[in-house]
């Protein structure tokens, strides 16, 4: 039996019509036909009743509709339960994380948790926020990095994913410095002049927590966005460019505010404080993966208490 046909079969039974269900399924009508006839071979029975218009279903066809749906259930499960028998003996762990957080606290973390536990191979998928929210909700990677505030609620905490606070940064409003060492974009208003701002597009984890914490005192103080772009590197390097204002990580942009390349822009108000987060997969990650879950956790409780 080819699987398809399951699918089919279910359309024709919602639809009734040959030719709607045909159009539904991307082919012809008499090519269609074929294949529920097909199907009623192979079962050995008539599973719908074609003297009447729209076609109704056979009693066995009512009971095939349910041992169907029961069929696309179990289908729909296969791929899922598979990675977690491959996952049960695997040592590899599965990572997204957000572009900022992969190359300035990823690496160091990961060298810190070595000291309690066996990190063995690491599958990293470096991303925007959305996409890797995205992956761990699909079951694709067992853990995802990022930043986030306890103020701001993300889809993954929305649908409960467990959670640990691993680390801590800081976003920043930065710019480049004037000769003077003054700020070039300082956060205030002169003479009308609008705060030329440097934005994170709507995919970025960062972006939202800045409009969350943010957005009503930004649109108070009237900034234009002349920039925009979903990686914070990028609006980094807009930043020394001069082009304006960007909210970054203090991960990312300590180096630039020591050697002056970059300067804080507003007061401490304009500061956000924020939580480097670990989230993991809702269903079972292995014996590497939770070995990993259990020493993140611990060394994160650690931390918390000192």
């Amino acid at each position: 039996m080819n699987l398809s046909w399951i699918d089919d079969f279910m359309v024709l039974a919602s639809t009734g019509h040959f030719s709607r269900a045909a159009e539904e399924r991307h082919m012809t009508q008499p090519a269609f036909s074929r294949r529920i006839r097909a199907l009623e071979e192979w079962l050995g029975v008539e599973l719908f009743d074609r003297s009447s218009q729209p076609a109704r279903l056979t009693e066995a066809g009512l009971w095939f509709r349910k041992a169907a749906q029961d069929l696309q259930a179990h289908v729909a499960r296969v791929p899922g339960e598979a990675r977690a028998i491959a996952e049960a003996s695997s040592q590899t762990l599965r990572f997204a994380a957000t572009h900022a957080l992969s190359f300035t606290f990823m690496p160091r973390w990961l060298r810190a948790l070595e000291v309690h536990t066996n990190v063995g191979p690491v599958n990293l998928v470096s991303d925007v926020q959305q996409k890797c929210e995205a992956l761990l909700q699909q079951h694709q990677v067992q853990f995802m990095l990022s930043h986030g505030h306890r103020q701001v609620q993300g889809p993954l905490d929305e649908a409960a994913f467990p959670s640990v606070v691993v680390g801590a940064d800081q976003l920043l409003p930065v710019c480049a410095p004037r000769a003077d060492g003054a700020p070039s974009h300082p956060l205030v208003s002169a003479q009308g002049t609008a705060v030329q701002l440097l934005a994170y597009s709507a995919e970025s984890g960062l972006g939202r927590l800045l409009r969350e914490l943010r957005g009503a005192a930004l649109e108070r103080l009237g900034v234009q966005p002349v920039f925009t772009a979903h990686l914070a590197s990028v609006l980094r390097t807009m930043a020394l460019d001069g082009r304006g204002v960007a909210w970054l990580p203090r991960m990312l942009v300590g180096d630039d505010l020591a050697s002056g390349r970059l300067v804080v822009a507003g007061e401490p108000d304009w500061h956000l404080d924020l939580e480097i987060r670990l989230h993991r997969d809702r269903n079972a990650l292995g014996a590497a993966g939770e070995a990993f879950w259990a020493a993140a956790s611990a060394a994160a409780g650690a931390v918390g208490k000192a």
